[in-house]
């Protein structure tokens, strides 16, 4: 929850479409600098006068989104685990021909979700009564 002093002052910053835009999506306003914008098209911020632990966001190119679509170093570096953004690190420069070049959607709770099974043949078998035929 913001204070409306926060909330009219971002509402000058950054207009008044945009402000519909971020109450519309993440339910909050906030003013920021453009850091960058990662394969997928989703667009990252920050702003160092927040209150700590919200000063980076993204903004999802789509509405229907999820944290799996963030590319690994641009999550590592909006979760706070580098300083360095993603696209000034050398090490993005590196060829790694094993990584993914394509984000993997969430599958949990669909058909696409990974179930695990058993290969190993069973070493306890369930005991099933023999009735005797009665006289």
């Amino acid at each position: 929850m913001s204070t409306i002093t926060r909330t009219l002052g971002n509402l000058r910053k950054i207009g008044l479409k945009e402000y519909w835009h971020q109450l519309q999506y993440i339910g909050d306003t906030k003013a920021g600098t453009l850091v960058g914008v990662d394969k997928a098209g989703n667009k990252f911020y920050e702003n160092n006068d927040e209150l700590p632990l919200r000063t980076r966001w993204v903004d999802y190119k789509k509405h229907d989104f999820d944290p799996a679509q963030i590319d690994p170093l641009w999550h590592l570096w909006i979760s706070y685990g580098t300083d360095t953004i993603p696209t000034q690190d050398p090490s993005v420069q590196i060829n790694r021909p094993w990584a993914n070049t394509k984000a993997m959607p969430n599958y949990t709770a669909t058909r696409g979700a990974f179930k695990t099974y058993n290969t190993v043949k069973h070493k306890i078998s369930a005991w099933e009564p023999i009735a005797a035929p009665r006289n």
